[in-house]
Formats: C-alpha cells, sequence, structure tokens
C-alpha cells in the first residue's frame, strides 16, 4: 500500500515528454502490480487474515485497500465473495458465468457488473478528476498522468485478477466439463507470483480460504507432493 502511494505521488508529477515510452512501459507495468496487490491486500482482510486476531482493524485496513483501488465497498465485496466462496459455479456465485457459450468477454463483463455500481462509478470518476487538478499543478500533462498511471492499471488490473483469479481457474467447472472443484494454474512460484500474486493457486485457496496469498505456494507444493506418493503408490 505504501508503494501504491509513493507511485501514484511520484509518477503523477512527472512531465512525460522527459521520458522514453520504454520507461513509462516500466512504470504502467509496476502501477499495474500495486494496483493488484491493494485488491489482494482486500481480499486478505475479507477472509479474515490480514490480520490475524487484528479485529476491527482488519476490515479498516482491507477497506481502505479496495476503496484506493476502485472505491469499492468493501461490506457489499466482502458479501459477494463469501458467496463465491459457499457457493462456487452455482447460480448463487456472483463471479461464474454458467453459460458456456458467453464466451470470456461476456464472463468478464458479468463479472464486472457485480461489483461495479453508478454511487461506485461515482466515487471512482471524481477521485480522478480531482488528482488529474492537482497532477496538472505539477506536470504539464498532468491529465494524461492520471490516464496513463491511474485509469489504465486499473483496467489492466481487473483483467489480471480476472483471467488468473477466476476464469482460468472456474472455466472448467461450466458445462460440458462441470468439474467439481477449480482448477489450479501449475506455474513455479516466482510465475505465479508475476501472474496475480497467487491468485492461480485457485484450488488451494478455496480449500484453504485460511491461508494469506504468500502461503499458497507451500500449500501448492505439499498438495503436489502428496499427489506424486499417491501416484507412485497406484
Amino acid at each position: 500500500m505504501l508503494g501504491w502511494l509513493a507511485s501514484l505521488v511520484g509518477l503523477l508529477s512527472l512531465d512525460l515528454g522527459q521520458f522514453s515510452w520504454l520507461a513509462l512501459a516500466a512504470a504502467l507495468v509496476g502501477r499495474t502490480v500495486l494496483q493488484t496487490g491493494l485488491f489482494i491486500v482486500g481480499h486478505d482482510a475479507m477472509h479474515g487474515v490480514l490480520l490475524t486476531g487484528g479485529g476491527k482493524w482488519n476490515d479498516r485496513i482491507g477497506a481502505l485497500a479496495l476503496a484506493c483501488y476502485a472505491a469499492l465497498p468493501y461490506g457489499a465485496c466482502r458479501r459477494n465473495h463469501r458467496s463465491h466462496h459457499q457457493a462456487p459455479a452455482s447460480a448463487e456465485d456472483p463471479d461464474f458465468h454458467a453459460d458456456p457459450h458467453a464466451g470470456v468477454w461476456g464472463w468478464y463483463g458479468r463479472f464486472m457488473a457485480g461489483y461495479l455500481t453508478p454511487w461506485q462509478m461515482t466515487r471512482l470518476l471524481g477521485g480522478w478528476v480531482l488528482l488529474a487538478l492537482i497532477a496538472s499543478a505539477f506536470s504539464p500533462t498532468g491529465w494524461i498522468n492520471v490516464l496513463l498511471f491511474c485509469t489504465l492499471p486499473l483496467l489492466l488490473s481487473s483483467l489480471q485478477l480476472f483471467l488468473i483469479g477466476t476464469y482460468l481457474p472456474h472455466r472448467g467447472q461450466r458445462a460440458p466439463l462441470s468439474r467439481a472443484r477449480p482448477d489450479s494454474l501449475n506455474l513455479p512460484s516466482w510465475l505465479s507470483l508475476l501472474a496475480c500474486f497467487h491468485f492461480g493457486y485457485h484450488r488451494e485457496h478455496h480449500e484453504r480460504p485460511d491461508l494469506a496469498w504468500f502461503e499458497l505456494p507451500a500449500e501448492h507444493r505439499r498438495r503436489a507432493s502428496i499427489w506424486s506418493d499417491d501416484l507412485a503408490a497406484a
């Protein structure tokens, strides 16, 4: 969260004309990673594992992270996410699209509609306008800075969370495959971290929602070892 804030202050004050496209692309990627990290903080708070035994501070920090992420209301997001865990791949799951003909973009649209509301979008757009006015006082490219380092990272982050944390793990649960459990992406830990803070280890998360995001690789390796031992025994 501190990295997200520091990069926001630093990048909004830049004069973009003084930097190469490669440097700006690297800054955009970094902001996208930090943006996704904000949601991960809020997500762990929803499961009560951000500050174990932290009580209200767990929820307060989670609410702040989601507010900074996209002006998302913490209570509504937590209710949606609990429904996702209690009845995954069902009609009660707000993150799931049962129609196999809907395609990835149809599913993404349904996924986003479950979290975006007129009031939330008003807060988000109002925040961007305020940031643009402030940034314009320090940089001649202030409005573009907001689009490049706030708007675009949020869009890319939403796609990242959807693809790695929802679509790829749960698509096998749609007809005609109709698998009982979500899949996990079999990625090495370093790539899983870069892909989406280990959200790709999705079966492990559903079966052990009490684990924080950084504990999922160890659980993934443990389960893979058990599976290998069972296969060898068979």
